[in-house]
């Protein structure tokens, strides 16, 4: 395949999803990945045996890569990937807390070694902070960071159900790659870069801290609701549920005379302007429920449809496998053919070969013999 990173080559001592989904958007971008594995194999390769006897995260996160098993600690093995990452572009590890530093494996360490190599630690926290060494998974950080606190119901916190602490860090490092990249293109310098996980989540958080700090407000759980806006959220037909977004006055008016069929309330005082409609949500959401509960699914869009106003299916995960919207990637794992869903913003052919454990071990050995 051709793509605009096809000529770089990266090496990562990646596992589960964060520094994996940075991976496997690079070789996506066309560049070449090298995969470390311990003897056995990443944590990923064993969480569940969904997809032909492969793990329904690895099978997402690495396609296009080529996995040799090494050992940094044996001696054969470490000048094996020194190497590497001397005719490496680009190294990207997410070891737990300590351990790339202690192996000299960190960003600062290697790009001091390596000037033009862009190196990346994903880690779970800054390394600066008071949490450098905490361990790190999905769920920690989405209840250290608040994300949990602003999602489920009034009733009980939940979790965001993918994993995206996870995925936005390996998101963030990606783009961090690229910009280094350019910079590099322009001076011949890499980078170190850290990407913490939480930092992420913090960003993401920006909305609800900022209500709090200068507000003093805090963000309430409102389930299948926005927290600030409202109509926006579900609303049951005879048979099925919507999400219904009202977000501008002149959507307000035209849902409260086209939808409702109810002109007055457009200037009722509890809601004539979001801030107001939010405060008493409890009474505007008996009204609208009550005009939904008489229609179908099929009746209620076309209402909506006519007066322009934006609403969304509340989907099942099989109703997400044959959605009209979706697109999908063939790829070849070791034990089957199996679709994935396309990666925004691609197009055209992309890498589809998941790699066996260590398939391109002894390739790789022969290439980098000295």
């Amino acid at each position: 395949m051709t793509g605009a990173l096809q000529g770089l080559t990266v090496v990562s001592i990646e596992q589960a999803v964060a520094a994996p989904l940075c991976t496997a958007r690079l070789a996506d971008g066309g560049a070449r990945v090298i995969k470390i594995e311990r003897a056995g194999g990443e944590t990923a390769r064993h969480y569940d045996k969904a997809v032909h006897g492969t793990s329904a995260y690895f099978a997402w996160l690495n396609r296009g890569k080529e996995s040799i098993v090494a050992d940094v600690k044996d001696a054969g093995d470490r000048s094996l990937i020194e190497r590497m990452l001397a005719r490496a572009d680009i190294f990207v590890q997410n070891l737990a807390p300590g351990a790339a530093a202690r192996l000299g494996l960190d960003a600062k360490q290697l790009h001091a070694r390596f000037p033009a190599l862009i190196a990346v630690d994903v880690c779970g926290y800054a390394q600066d902070s008071g949490y450098a060494d905490m361990r790190a998974y999905d769920m920690l950080v989405q209840a250290e960071s608040g994300i949990c606190a602003v999602t489920g119901t009034p009733d009980a916190m939940a979790k965001v159900g993918v994993s995206i602490a996870d995925i936005g860090a390996g998101m963030n490092a990606h783009a961090a790659i690229l910009e280094a990249l350019i910079a590099r293109g322009r001076s011949g310098i890499g980078r170190a870069i850290e990407v913490a996980m939480f930092d992420g989540m913090a960003d993401w958080m920006a909305v609800p801290m900022l209500h709090k700090a200068y507000g003093g407000r805090d963000t309430p759980r409102c389930g299948l609701a926005h927290a600030a806006i409202f109509p926006y959220g579900t609303f049951s037909c005879s048979d099925g549920d919507l999400v219904v977004a009202v977000q501008s006055p002149a959507e307000w008016v035209r849902f409260c005379t086209g939808v409702m069929a109810k002109p007055e309330l457009a200037t009722d005082p509890r809601f004539h302007d979001n801030p107001v409609r939010v405060a008493h949500r409890a009474a505007l959401t008996d009204l609208i429920a009550a005009r939904f509960a008489g229609w179908t699914c099929g009746e209620a869009i076309d209402a909506l449809e006519r007066c322009q106003i934006a609403w969304g299916r509340v989907s099942a995960v099989a109703d997400v496998l044959r959605h009209a919207a979706l697109r999908g990637i063939a790829c070849t794992l070791p034990g089957g053919e199996a679709t994935l869903p396309r990666p925004a913003g691609r197009d055209g052919d992309l890498p589809s070969r998941v790699p066996a454990l260590d398939e391109q071990g002894a390739s790789l050995r022969a290439e980098f013999s000295s």
